[in-house]
């Protein structure tokens, strides 16, 4: 669901999906919007009146997370399957998949440059991935729990876990130093999420609370009270003045900051203006470097905006239902509610980028009385029994190419690996001609 920002709540449901949506990310340029499912897809979503969408099948279990890299040319995928998935968002096709986790992998994010993955699972482990050789080249283990979720912070130094055990842990990726270990949360931690600055850390967890911890100065700072309930989600925006959370109790939280007086751009350039004495590289560090086991006795700030906060739920709002196929199977769209206006339509989308050149101003009010007249099902020439058959057929080709694909990229591996044998065998043997 997309929601607009004004107090005149409305949203824009886009349906598809056959079973719950477990993740769902923007692309940097805005143009698409890709969703997880249990339903073992991932979807990728136009988001526009039409809500085209494309279907990748790859995985054999539900996938939990997806990710878009900093330049938006590929797709990150963790499942449950153990495997994470790469996609080109060009071609949008299948590039390989990385086996090193031994259970249900939970999440996987790229670093701001592209050049690594990090991921988490229930086998307890964080690792890192190279995508150029598609190698696991790090690899750090807890003992207790396991991570909700991980991700790179903004400069890509340090990578950051939501532990199930209660615990909030940051690696630095250069020395693999377990660098801070916050203690705050009285349950398991779901989410976390990075202000562009990276000097401050925002956690949600089950035990209903959100929290604002100072990276620079190794404190939990604010405790913030809203959600009845398990916080699952929690995302600052791109400028870092806002930020939303979402839980257990059906509500989307957006909440301001108070503590971003300066521009983030301000901020990299006096943190890239400090003097450190230790050896390098430590380049916006995160600070200090030892683990701070947070005991209840520190002050915290806490906030409970229940009764200070505007309630914009209400008991019917306006929804726009939109139902999608998938485009490699049709490519017509039926839209099962339209609002009165087509001009709201276009102007929920501020992006140019998103607004296809059919909503400009002269054709939005024909469109939109065309689009009314549309029938409840389009009129087939087809019979529907031809046509399931063959988006049936479509779909089994579309499993077998993936299928394919995998198995080059497992032939290319098992060949590169027996070249390397080769080689070695090669070796030792001269080197046994030269001794003897």
């Amino acid at each position: 669901m997309l929601w607009n920002l004004k107090p005149q709540a409305r949203a824009y449901r886009y349906v598809g999906h056959k079973d719950v949506v477990t993740s769902v990310q923007f692309s940097p340029h805005g143009n698409l919007l890709a969703s997880a499912s249990r339903d073992r897809t991932v979807r990728l979503w136009i988001p526009d009146k039409r809500g085209k969408s494309s279907e990748f099948k790859a995985h054999t279990a539900p996938v939990r997370s997806v990710d878009f890299s900093a330049d938006g040319q590929f797709l990150v995928t963790a499942s449950e399957d153990k495997s994470i998935k790469v996609w080109n968002m060009y071609r949008q096709r299948f590039l390989y998949s990385l086996y090193r986790h031994t259970h249900w992998v939970r999440c996987a994010k790229f670093s701001p440059d592209g050049r690594l993955i990090v991921s988490c699972s229930e086998d307890k482990t964080v690792k890192i991935w190279d995508t150029s050789n598609k190698q696991c080249v790090n690899n750090f283990s807890d003992t207790v729990g396991f991570a909700n979720y991980v991700d790179f912070n903004p400069s890509g130094t340090c990578i950051v876990s939501a532990g199930s055990d209660h615990t909030v842990k940051i690696w630095d990726i250069r020395v693999n130093k377990l660098l801070q270990h916050y203690q705050v949360h009285n349950g398991g931690v779901n989410c976390i999420s990075f202000h562009p600055s990276g000097n401050y850390l925002l956690t949600a967890s089950s035990d209903g609370t959100l929290k604002v911890l100072d990276l620079l100065e190794g404190r939990l700072i604010y405790t913030l009270q809203g959600h009845m309930g398990p916080v699952f989600t929690v995302s600052f925006s791109k400028s870092g003045e806002l930020f939303s959370s979402g839980g257990a109790d059906t509500q989307v939280l957006l909440w301001k900051t108070n503590f971003d007086t300066l521009h983030c751009k301000d901020l990299n350039k006096r943190n890239l203006k400090r003097l450190h004495f230790d050896s390098p590289p430590h380049l916006l560090d995160v600070y200090p470097r030892i683990p701070h086991p947070h005991q209840g006795k520190i002050e915290t700030i806490e906030i409970n905006p229940k009764l200070e906060v505007t309630d914009l739920q209400i008991s019917s709002p306006p929804v726009v239902d939109i139902l999608s196929f998938d485009s490699t199977t049709t490519t017509e769209t039926t839209v099962r509610t339209m609002p009165v206006r087509g001009e709201e339509i276009c102007g929920f989308f501020l992006n140019p980028s998103l607004t296809s050149p059919e909503c400009s101003p002269a054709t939005v009010k024909k469109k939109t009385e065309d689009m009314s007249d549309l029938p409840s099902e389009s009129p087939r020439s087809v019979p529907l029994a031809v046509t399931d058959a063959l988006e049936h057929i479509m779909e089994q080709l579309h499993v077998l190419t993936q299928t394919v694909s995998i198995l080059e990229q497992r032939l290319t591996l098992t060949e590169d690996k027996l070249k390397d044998c080769l080689e070695n065998q090669r070796k030792l043997f001269s080197a046994i001609q030269q001794r003897s």
